[in-house]
């Protein structure tokens, strides 16, 4: 059975970089045979929260809202690329995790930042870590960190140059690290259900 895997991306900068690194993780686990599939904050096009998934009447979701609760409770483990603002989280992608609650529980997730600068959104990394944990997801301790994008992955999401290089050295083990957790959390799942 091929693993899930859901990929949120979560800039809205007309002239975004961090697609690249999106791109770039979507098909490495496509190419391990994983079902990845990416989840574009911005083109999901949630409002700023005003009331969680959980918080509306079964049924009564808005459309998009719906569609992205079921993705969520269907899939096995989570990647999450997060740029870094002023030491902190995107808030378009940290406002499309927080409509969800329940839905994220139970199974893991790994987080690779970037950024334009030398620091590659570690510090966003490090931020997402705690938010995931909060919110029911075993995180991972593989992470990737890209920086500075624009000198690691083209335009198509290419490797380029020695951090191109660096990137497609880390990828493997960053893959076998989220896929040993979708393993086990699933076998777990099929084996127990989760205490809540």
């Amino acid at each position: 059975m091929a693993d899930k895997i859901l990929v949120f991306y979560g800039s809205y900068r007309s002239d975004r970089m961090g697609i690249r690194l999106a791109d770039y993780v979507v098909a490495g686990l496509k190419a391990r045979g994983a079902e990845a599939e990416l989840v574009d904050a911005k083109a999901v096009d949630l409002p700023m929260l005003d009331r969680m998934y959980k918080e509306y009447p079964k049924g009564e979701a808005p459309p998009a809202l719906e569609a992205l609760a079921e993705k969520i409770r269907t899939a096995d483990a989570f990647v999450f690329i997060t740029g870094e603002y002023n030491w902190g989280p995107q808030p378009g992608l940290k406002n499309l995790t927080d409509h969800f609650l329940e839905e994220w529980f139970w199974r893991p997730a790994a987080i690779a930042s970037y950024s334009a600068g030398r620091f590659s959104g570690v510090r966003s990394g490090s931020i997402w870590h705690a938010i995931l944990s909060e919110m029911g997801m075993v995180v991972v301790s593989s992470t990737l960190a890209v920086g500075p994008i624009s000198q690691t992955l083209d335009a198509d999401g290419q490797p380029t140059g020695p951090a191109g290089d660096a990137l497609q050295r880390a990828f493997p083990r960053f893959a076998d690290d989220l896929a040993w957790w979708t393993e086990a959390a699933r076998a777990q799942r099929e084996r127990k259900a989760p205490p809540y």
